[in-house]
């Protein structure tokens, strides 16, 4: 047995500050007789021997590591093997996967207990004012019920509606999932339901209610100890943006002299923005900052090609320019960055607190559930389809994802099943009882869990776009009630147990169908066991004193798929 990671179990010193010695501690075996740790302080290599202590069956070993700059990489020797965050290697490792302490200023710590609910505003709720509102050209009416086009010249025009004020009058809904914060994708006005093609960031789309339904929004939320989190496109805006109209502000973007100009994926309705531009940095600190009076944070569009364009690689300097400009009004703040695929490389910079992790969380997820009939085009832009691979693939993929960014960011990175860019979980699993166990690691696995409005219900769509089809408030009996029943059940799981908001992640047990883990502070140890199907008995140490606090089970099951939560007593 061996393990580390970077939680207050291993790391009792949360909030490291530069020129502090901070304990690390590294659980092992009784037969392990000698530890190192090995850090980087000014790039150079120091070595510090661990002491050991024995507690129960194991030795806790605890060493001091010199924190003398913004993010302190280490590593263990274990005898002559080494250690890392991508786990044992008994061979010479790169410094890539080492553990990090990050002496940045911390993110706000109710981040870590939040549950957040996203919003495709246009899909979600009508209020009666929405009858009343005339609609823009490129826009085409639809009637709530009416499909979804996923492909061809609807796409992005069709309106049903949806407003702000609309989702006030369904927060009871949101509140009732376990959910204490509402993440609204963009709000400006655009061209485009998605508006993600924003004409300007200084006003709320009159379609939504304007300015004023934000403002109303906001307060029922804030009114209720809820969270509103909004939408914000670093790297391109649309073509009709006010910016890109003005022939003073054309430095901020990429134009060349006959009159052509660089765009997102080469799409020309989405111009994008180039941060060589001081006029760009000035202008775009207001909008971040002045909406902040009514959001709680921002989640940041297309983070990981922000400031990339060519030779330029300004990325991190956009993330530490947008943090600082959040952080001086808000420090209070969420600031979460969209990637795709992994983003370790731009975190831990003074900049995003975490990413969406699709690639540590999503995509490994849907690869060990994904149902064996699925026939979806791509596998989240991938050709081929989504892959079926075993829970002990899952486990490395996750580890592997891990590996490349701090504890710290890891555990404040959002994780989805879904979202309004991918199909929906149903449609990737099929079964709902395996929808729990997607759900249940949702709810137990480091990070902060996000659900896609309309997952609760069991909707279903094979494309982004598809999946954006109107909630069904009025068809009840369409509702798949009880993954509605298991989505609350554990959310409020994660909501009653600190270990699973804050505690480590130790693996106990991955196969083929089975993937069983531990969670643990100081004060609580659950063993969480998912399964995708039926399988052979487990022993696992530790489930004697054990008590069951979901799933209903005795013992660990056979049967599957089945998703159990077990609380023991004592460390």
């Amino acid at each position: 047995m061996i393990h580390h990671d970077g939680s207050a179990l291993h790391v009792p010193d949360q909030a490291p500050v530069l020129g502090t010695d901070v304990d690390v501690v590294l659980r092992t075996s009784p037969g392990v007789s000698r530890v190192h740790v090995r850090s980087l302080v000014d790039g150079e290599p120091r070595f510090s021997e661990a002491v050991p202590e024995r507690r129960g069956d194991e030795l806790w070993w605890r060493a001091a590591v010199p924190v003398r700059n913004p993010v302190t990489p280490y590593r263990f020797l274990v005898g002559d093997r080494w250690y890392s965050a991508a786990g044992p290697a008994d061979h010479e490792i790169s410094d890539a996967t080492d553990f990090r302490l990050v002496a940045h200023p911390a993110p706000p710590a109710w981040i870590r207990d939040a549950c957040v609910y996203q919003i495709f505003p246009d899909r979600f709720a009508r209020s009666p004012a929405y009858a009343e509102r005339a609609l823009p050209s490129w826009a085409v009416p639809c009637g709530w019920d009416a499909p979804v086009a996923g492909r061809g010249e609807l796409t992005g025009r069709q309106v049903y509606g949806g407003d702000l004020d609309g989702i006030i009058g369904r927060l009871d809904h949101i509140q009732s999932l376990g959910a204490d914060t509402v993440y609204l994708t963009p709000f400006f006005p655009a061209g485009s339901n998605h508006r993600y093609d924003a004409s300007t960031f200084d006003a709320v789309d009159p379609l939504l209610g304007g300015d004023a339904a934000l403002a109303r929004l906001a307060d029922a939320l804030h009114d209720r100890g809820m969270r509103l989190i909004g939408d914000i496109t670093t790297n391109h805006t649309g073509d009709g943006h006010e910016w890109f109209l003005d022939p003073a502000a054309q430095d901020r973007y990429y134009r060349s002299p006959d009159g052509g100009y660089a765009a997102w994926l080469g799409v020309p309705s989405l111009p994008k923005l180039n941060w060589n531009s001081t006029g760009l940095r000035k202008a775009f600190v207001d909008p971040l900052q002045r909406w902040l009076e009514h959001l709680d944070g921002w989640r940041v569009d297309v983070a990981n090609m922000t400031g990339r364009h060519g030779t330029d690689d300004l990325t991190h300097e956009v993330s530490r320019l947008v943090a600082r400009a959040v952080r001086d009004v808000r420090p209070d703040a969420m600031l979460v960055a969209e990637h795709s695929h992994s983003a370790g490389s731009d975190l831990d910079v003074d900049g995003w607190q975490g990413t969406m992790n699709y690639a540590g969380f999503t995509r490994p997820l849907w690869t060990w559930l994904r149902a064996a009939d699925l026939a979806l085009p791509d596998f989240l832009g991938v050709p081929g389809g989504v892959p079926a691979r075993g829970g002990d693939a899952v486990v490395r993929s996750m580890r592997s994802a891990a590996a490349g960014m701090s504890w710290r960011s890891w555990t404040h990175s959002w994780t989805a099943l879904g979202t309004h860019d991918t199909a929906r979980i149903r449609t990737v699993v099929g079964d709902p009882d395996r929808v729990e166990v997607a759900a249940g690691l949702l709810a137990t696995l480091p990070g902060v869990p996000l659900v896609f409005a309309g997952d609760e219900l069991g909707l279903t769509g094979a494309r982004g776009e598809e999946a954006r089809r109107a909630m069904p408030w009025h068809d009840e009996p369409s509702w798949h009630r009880p993954t509605l029943a298991r989505y609350r059940a554990l959310l409020r799981l994660r909501r009653a147990h600190p270990a699973l908001r804050h505690g480590g992640l130790r693996l106990a047990h991955a196969d083929a169908d089975t993937i069983a883990f531990w969670r643990e502070t100081a004060d609580e140890r659950l063993l969480v066991v998912a399964r995708r199907a039926a399988g052979a008995p487990l022993r696992i140490a530790g489930l004697e004193s054990s008590v069951n606090v979901y799933g209903g089970a005795a013992e660990v099951p056979t049967d599957g798929p089945t998703f159990q939560v077990w609380a023991v007593d004592g460390n």
